[in-house]
């Protein structure tokens, strides 16, 4: 029995114990308000509102340990994290506006901020404090734990998932997680204690990456209190001082000071907001979250220089340039500036529009939602490649004598070195007067629609003017030492690029395909060669259909000589070059990480080399409207796919590969095991869904196709993304996610079945045009209705469709109708793009002009749409409407000539 006390009483002391571990856990961790708050904390804090509420990282001297970063939100269903006991909202009982911390995730009203010094809840601190009382501090990171009222996930303790709380007025607290390493318990003992609190925290699954907040360390300023007995110590600083260089002998609030491992590689990201939109600021947030934030910058706030001055000195150190390739060409400078070595190589996140760059290197043509703990994972494992840069030097033309200088003409290019290209002529001389007005004018290029309709307006009437029609009679060009003029003025072009990279003008190849260029060496980035390329205005304006330039020769060094003032590119920046001579010599090589293809998820078993030899894949069609309302949520977003049908691949197949076959199932539906159960063809710009490699769905960029195997993104079903598909909740044949019953939510009656009624009139397909009835024409079309019917008057459906401006009828038409529907005329003998011209409505008339209508058809008053369009008063869309007349013109005298 006394040895049944000891036991009670031991077992006693060990729950008392753990009690207080739990407790003095709490304490260190942040999460004190689960207890009473201390008293010395009673008054209310007044700290000044503009350092409280910071939306940048604060680098200065005065930096607060554990500060959090404020982003505006509109997130209302969570309670804000200061309780009821201390918040300002719920004593006023008003609505005001909340924050949210980019760092920790965590959301508060905006006047509840100062709050949060009374429960002494902190950010995860980002750096450490120096001095003498923190030599022995350890040099692991912390936990920094989280209350959560929601989240996803299981429990790393226990295993089962996390209750959630769909009602607003929820107060429970169902997780604690860590925002280093997202590590989630159950907010209770039995989960949250079983664990140890008091282990270093791993940084999770990006700890490879992550700059651990011991390397960054807060420095005291040097105190000016030497005095005059002290001259040796004096003297020795100065010694000290002398040795070191301007940059490094100058004071800085901060010092890096990192604990260099093989395993890690720290990573810088840059991020320009200015690029993509408004794609940058919400990218910064996402790093804030995933990293350390003092290893995220914002471009607008200073440039990189002072960053990568910092940390110069870190080992195995990579940068991510978030932005368009005249970021990357920016950071480059300042690391040449900077001179460091090695240098550190740098990957690329495409925010911009063209990104041909980005392109060469495999990270695609633009960021669309891939969700960002990927890119770090790609970033972490890409591969180190070198890229030429190139020099420009230019200098006045000796041979010409003094003449009068033509206005608006500079003797110094915009950049001295170019990573992509440097160009003269017609795309030059466009891209500066684009520039130019935009300059002039900012407020009328606020949209990609109005800067591409200003393009193609000044395309075209600089082929008019043909002002670069004689850009051979004033040239020469000398390519290791070989006069190319004669070859040019044989040419006659009105273009001449010099090319480093593959890409070219958002992501065309004017070098041409692999393989097209038996009489020259393959194209390379890193072979220290450059591409020279003649360009006719056939040749230009069939590059954006596949099509390449003259391949003139491939060399080391370039001698341009240009006789008068000729308008020049340099990646993108234009000017009006006077008379000069160019040398273009190579300056060095770029280190860059080029995404890797990835083979981490193709299915291996006991031989780590054994594939399967062919896989058969259900392919699933998933539309824009369900993909942006349901991405979230992977299990509703499979229950409303669409079965296209069954594809047999290879095993080893890549994502271009399935694409072929893929795309044969709309043209052989019977044909080699597959079988296609709908009707309606792919849009050219479906694209593939990765749905088993992230906590949702995202989409895979054309450009990276080539870098996904099948079984990456694939178990037994592969899904794709058609931006033109209709939803499952507008598709009155399909049932949508909630409900089982095969009826239209368009219509409250079933589909008719061809079988059961006789074909509808076409009088029913004019009425429900005309009064913009999308669900009643799918529903007639699908019952037997001919999509050819004409009226009276031999209006068709198209027409009567354009004239009440729906552009779902519309598109519905384009992709179901006959071909002839295009170029049908009515009685006075308008088509419907002559209709759509002259009310001027511009999406309308873009989809009718990439459908393949005739823009050279003209009405019984001889007019084309692009003069209807100009009766109309409409200069943008009669400029769009020109440039794609000439565009077809120009095609056809390459089929005529082909012919």
């Amino acid at each position: 029995m006394a040895a049944g006390l000891r036991v009670e009483e031991r077992f006693h002391q060990m729950h008392l114990r753990k009690q207080v571990s739990y407790r003095k856990a709490i304490t260190k961790s942040g999460l004190q308000h689960l207890a009473p708050p201390p008293p010395a904390l009673g008054a209310p804090c007044s700290g000044d509102p503009e350092r409280q509420i910071r939306s940048i990282v604060d680098w200065s001297e005065s930096a607060t340990y554990g500060e959090h970063i404020w982003f505006e939100t509109n997130v209302s269903g969570d309670f804000c994290y200061v309780g009821e006991q201390y918040c300002v909202a719920k004593m006023l009982q008003k609505s005001v506006p909340r924050r949210k911390c980019a760092a920790c995730k965590i959301v508060v009203h905006t006047p509840c901020i100062e709050q949060l010094e009374k429960i002494n809840f902190r950010c995860k601190p980002s750096f450490r404090e120096s001095g003498s009382r923190n030599v022995r501090e350890p040099t692991f990171v912390r936990h920094h734990w989280v209350h959560r009222r929601r989240q996803d996930g299981k429990c790393r303790h226990c295993g089962k998932g996390f209750q959630q709380k769909f009602t607003f007025h929820s107060k429970e607290i169902v997780a604690i997680s860590c925002s280093w390493c997202k590590q989630a318990y159950h907010s209770k003992v039995s989960c949250f204690m079983l664990q140890q609190i008091e282990e270093p925290c791993s940084l999770g699954v990006h700890a490879a990456v992550v700059i651990p907040p011991t390397w960054i360390l807060r420095a005291r300023r040097p105190q000016n209190t030497l005095k005059a007995s002290k001259k040796k110590k004096r003297a020795s600083f100065k010694r000290k001082s002398s040795k070191k260089g301007p940059e490094e002998g100058r004071w800085r609030p901060f010092i890096i000071r990192p604990t260099p491992s093989p395993l890690m590689k720290p990573l810088l990201v840059f991020v320009n907001p200015k690029s993509g939109g408004n794609q940058g600021a919400k990218i910064i947030q996402s790093f804030l979250w995933y990293l350390n934030p003092r290893q995220v910058f914002d471009l607008s706030q200073g440039g990189p220089r002072e960053a990568l001055e910092m940390y110069r000195k870190v080992h195995n150190l990579r940068i991510l340039a978030c932005g368009g390739d005249g970021t990357v060409g920016w950071i480059l400078s300042t690391l040449d500036q900077l001179r460091l070595k090695p240098p550190p190589p740098v990957a690329i996140l495409p925010l911009g529009t063209g990104n041909d760059l980005a392109r060469t290197l495999n990270w695609g043509g633009g960021y669309t939602d891939e969700p960002v703990s990927k890119i770090l994972s790609h970033v972490e494992e890409g591969n180190v490649v070198q890229l030429d840069r190139w020099d420009l030097r230019v200098e006045p033309n000796p041979e010409e004598g003094p003449e009068e200088r033509d206005e608006g003409a500079t003797d110094r290019l915009p950049l001295d070195v170019f990573n992509n290209y440097f160009s003269l002529g017609f795309d030059a001389h466009v891209t500066l007067e684009f520039h130019e007005s935009r300059e002039a004018n900012p407020e009328k290029f606020n949209s990609r629609f109005r800067n591409k309709m200003f393009y193609a307006g000044t395309a075209f009437s600089d082929f008019l003017m043909g002002s670069s029609k004689d850009l051979a009679k004033h040239i020469r060009v000398v390519c290791d030492g070989t006069d190319l003029t004669p070859k040019i003025q044989d040419l006659k072009p009105q273009c001449i690029v010099f090319l480093n990279i593959p890409r070219y003008c958002a992501g065309t190849m004017p070098w041409g395909h692999p393989g097209e260029h038996h009489d020259f060496e393959p194209q390379r980035h890193d072979d220290g060669y450059l591409e020279v390329i003649g360009f006719t205005m056939t040749s230009l304006a069939a590059l954006q259909v596949g099509g390449h330039g003259e391949r003139l020769t491939q060399c080391r060094e370039v001698v341009l000589t240009t006789s008068k003032a000729i308008p020049v590119q340099v990646d993108g920046e234009p000017c009006k070059l006077v008379a000069s001579r160019i040398r273009i010599t190579l300056r060095n090589q770029a280190t860059m990480v080029q995404k890797a293809k990835r083979r981490s998820a193709t299915p291996l078993h006991s031989d780590q080399q054994q594939v399967p030899e062919q896989l058969r894949i259900q392919v699933s069609r998933v539309s824009m409207h369900d993909y942006e309302a349901l991405h979230y949520d992977k299990e509703q977003l499979k229950e409303a796919s669409v079965p296209l049908g069954t594809v047999v691949v290879p095993g080893d197949s890549d994502l271009e590969l399935c694409r072929v076959h893929i795309e044969r199932l709309q043209q052989e539906p019977e044909g080699a095991g597959a079988e296609s159960p709908t009707c309606q063809k792919l849009s050219p710009k479906w694209c593939f869904l990765d749905a088993t490699t992230a906590s949702r769905f995202y989409r895979i960029d054309r450009a990276q196709e080539h870098l996904n195997y099948v079984t990456e993104i694939a178990q037994d079903e592969i899904y794709i993304l058609d931006p033109e598909l209709l939803g499952a909740s507008a598709r009155p044949d399909l049932p949508t996610p909630t409900s089982p019953l095969p009826t239209s939510p368009c219509s409250p009656t079933p589909r008719s079945l061809p079988g059961d009624a006789a074909p509808p009139k076409g009088e029913e397909l004019v009425e429900a045009a005309k009064r913009n009835d999308f669900c009643k024409l799918q529903e007639l079309h699908r019952a037997g209705g001919d999509l050819m019917h004409r009226d009276d008057q031999s209006r068709t459906l198209l027409h009567h469709a354009v004239s009440t401006g729906s552009k779902e009828v519309v598109r519905y038409l384009l992709d179901h109708a006959p071909q002839e529907i295009l170029d049908a005329v009515e009685e006075n003998g308008e088509t419907c793009l002559h209709q759509a011209a002259a009310l001027g409505q511009r999406t309308i008339c873009h989809y009718i002009v990439e459908a393949g209508a005739s823009l050279m058809k003209t009405d019984q008053q001889g007019d084309t749409p692009r003069q209807r369009a100009e009766k109309a008063q409409d200069t943008e869309l009669a400029a769009y409407l020109e440039n794609r007349q000439h565009y077809q013109m120009i095609q056809r005298e390459d089929q005529e000539t082909a012919v």
